[in-house]
This record gives C-alpha cells, structure tokens and sequence, in this order.
C-alpha cells in the first residue's frame, strides 16, 4: 500500500487539506495520505478516530472517482462529476477564460453541463486539471510578436557570427527608492511585522550592462538617465573591453536615439547599438537582475542616502556571491509576449 500515490497527486491531497473547511473532508483527506505513508488501517482509524471499514471505504472512494468521488460523493453522490470530454472542455473554456472566484466556475459549470459542484469540490478538480490560483500577469498592450521574433532570431545570428573577442551586452536603467515599500511574507498569525520607511521619495538612477557571457555586470549610478549617461557608460565598457565590437542591446529611450549619442558612436566604430523592438521588456535580459535586486533589498533600512547608495552599489559589485542562483536566471532563453 505504501507510496501508492504519484508525487502531483500528494501536493493536490496536500493542497485540498490545507483548503478544507470541513473536518470530515479533511479526514477523508489523511486517511489516504496516511495509507500513502504505509499505516495499517488500525492506526489510522485510532489517529482519526475513526472506525476501519470507514477508512477502508475512503480508500475505495479514492480509487475509484479520485479526490472528487472521495470529497464529492457525500454531498452530490455521481451527478457532480464531469466526464473525460467535459473536463477536457473545460479545460479549454478556462485557458481562454479566467474566472476571479470558484463560484463563478461553479455556476458554469452548473449552466453548461447541469452539474452542481461545492466550492470545495470545484477547488479541488481545478487543482486535479492543473490549475493555481495566482496573479494575472501585466504585459504591453501593443507588443508585437512578430518583431519579436525578428529580434531574437537577429540576435542568435549575433551569437553565432560575431568574433571571439566581440561581446553583446543588455543595456537598461533601474531606479530603486530610498524608500522600504511594504512587501507580501509569511508572518505568524495575529501578528503584525513592521519595517522602517523614509519620508522622502529620493531614488538612485543606475544605469546598468550585463554581458551573458562572463556575467561581467557594469553599474554606474547617475544624477539622471539621459544621452550623457549613456557615453559614460559606453567609455566604461571600452575601458573594460579593449579589444573586440561590443554590441549594446538597447530600449527605445530618447536618450539611446539621440543625435548627440550616435554622433559620438562614429568615434567609437567598436561600439554598435542594437534596438529592442517596442513594448518588449522581455527580451532585456538585465530587466531580471534587476528584479533580482529588489527581491534581496526590499526591507533593508538606511538612514541618510549616501549609504543606500552605497549599500546598493556594494551588492553589484559582490554580485558573484549569487551566482549559483543567477547561473539559471540569467540566460539567453527569451520569453516572447502573446499578441
């Protein structure tokens, strides 16, 4: 009887208990994660206070219909479960549709196929047909998927021709806040878990280059993100690099299509811009350091702005302490936006 049950089935057991309102459900619930676990049907039936030919019926209940013949069956009996074609339909209705609430797939359900579901029961069948509950996601509304594409098929072109001395960098701004901003944690029950906040809203302006290929991280911090910032940062990278092109891929800024910037390119001919198309942040690979940045400094306090700065510049510069965690972040696997 031991390890009868796949590693996704127990997380989906795991997850209805941990949602279960009421105790006979989630003892229909242990009952099967404890048999999972090897127990003979007498400790279990003493654990749960129970009697065997109960846990034994759960069992049956369990092999035969699954999660919702175990928690359904009590309340509907058959009528509420959906067949095979049905699950797949909705399936495909829910890929197209997000609902915000259970009840509201309930009532489809119930006016599609006349089957009527608890929420609980509903919960768990969505968990069974692979679906979470989370955050939609933002994306541009006028992202175009095709020059996207165009972009990343340029680009492993790039890769695969350029010289061994030529280097590509992701080039892009960040302006963290010297500012703690409240931020979602686990926090005991009851409890209420405070951080020290500014009353200003001063930010630091980093302008940032992140080279894939031997993770080298250049940072410079700004009074503003502007034409001349980005020759700073250019300059730095030549410096850096002095030998080979370097390719900059680089956003739609006014700044990165200046006059003034491409007039100072023609004395740096080593030094090439490549444009992002619009509205594709997901193709700059350094828009995830950045993320990583703010989810390693979100609570951390300073008092006087000299020494956030600092603080900040000292996590690019010891960057490497994160590599084992970045090694798998920070590569060239874009995610391309749908249309």
């Amino acid at each position: 009887m031991k390890d009868f049950l796949t590693a996704r089935e127990v997380i989906i057991l795991q997850e209805a208990h941990h949602s279960s309102r009421l105790r006979k459900s989630a003892d229909r619930i242990k009952t099967i994660l404890l048999l999972n676990k090897g127990l003979p049907y007498a400790q279990i039936a003493e654990i749960l206070m129970l009697d065997e030919t109960t846990i034994r019926r759960y069992e049956k209940e369990y092999k035969t219909s699954g999660i919702d013949g175990l928690l359904e069956s009590k309340y509907h009996g058959r009528r509420g479960l959906l067949t095979m074609m049905q699950e797949e339909e909705v399936t495909r209705h829910l890929k197209r549709h997000t609902y915000q609430t259970v009840k509201e797939v309930v009532a489809y359900v119930a006016k599609t196929y006349s089957k009527r579901y608890s929420v609980e029961g509903m919960t768990h069948l969505l968990h069974r047909l692979h679906f979470v509950y989370k955050k939609t996601k933002v994306i541009p509304g006028k992202v175009n998927k095709e020059k996207q594409e165009a972009f990343k098929q340029a680009y492993y072109e790039l890769k695969q021709t350029k010289g061994s001395s030529d280097k590509i960098y992701f080039v892009d701004a960040t302006h963290p806040q010297h500012n703690n901003m409240p931020f979602y944690g686990w926090i005991y029950k009851g409890e209420t878990k405070a951080i020290k906040t500014n009353s200003g809203r001063t930010r630091l302006n980093l302008n940032g280059a992140l080279n894939l290929e031997d993770m080298q991280i250049t940072i410079l911090s700004e009074k503003t993100i502007n034409t001349h910032a980005m020759m700073r940062l250019i300059l730095t990278i030549e410096e850096k690099q002095p030998t080979g092109e370097i390719f900059l891929v680089v956003d739609n800024a006014s700044y990165n299509h200046s006059y003034e910037l491409h007039l100072f390119l023609t004395d740096h001919p080593r030094t090439h811009l490549k444009y992002l198309p619009a509205y594709s942040p997901n193709l700059n690979i350094i828009e995830r350091l950045w993320k990583f940045f703010h989810s390693k400094h979100h609570d951390a306090y300073f008092e006087k702005f000299k020494e956030f700065e600092t603080a900040v510049l000292l996590f690019f510069q010891n960057i490497h302490q994160y590599n084992e965690e970045l090694k798998t972040l920070l590569t060239d696997s874009f995610q391309t936006l749908p249309a």
